[in-house]
């Protein structure tokens, strides 16, 4: 039986002909949409494709499939639009760990913002 006392961690799940690997479940929209606002994340577009796919896959079972397929590839087709958005942010895209850019001048709320 799987450990699901530790969430957000991946682990092994036996099956009789092969190990598979799955997350614990992921939280619902409303859920993500206060976190995200809570954090101040809102502002950055990853996070509001992040959101876009949650709301999808809570809208699945009522969607036919071939609607739900063309909003998946509409998602898919916006995040790309994104480009390599992350280059030189890496930190703080994966690790949630900001630093303001140096190229930011000034920064919003400094005695030199206007």
């Amino acid at each position: 039986m799987p450990d699901h006392s530790r969430r957000g961690e991946l682990h092994m799940v036996k099956r009789p002909q092969a190990m598979t690997m799955s997350a614990a479940p992921l939280p619902s929209s409303a859920d993500l949409a206060r976190y995200l606002e809570s954090r101040g994340e809102l502002g950055k577009p990853w996070m509001w494709h992040l959101l876009r796919l949650a709301k999808l896959k809570e809208a699945k079972d009522s969607l036919e499939p071939l609607e739900y397929l063309e909003r998946l590839q509409e998602a898919h087709a916006d995040l790309m639009k994104l480009g390599e958005f992350w280059k030189g942010r890496e930190a703080e895209v994966f690790g949630g760990q900001y630093t303001p850019s140096q190229l930011l001048e000034p920064l919003p709320g400094s005695p030199d913002d206007r």
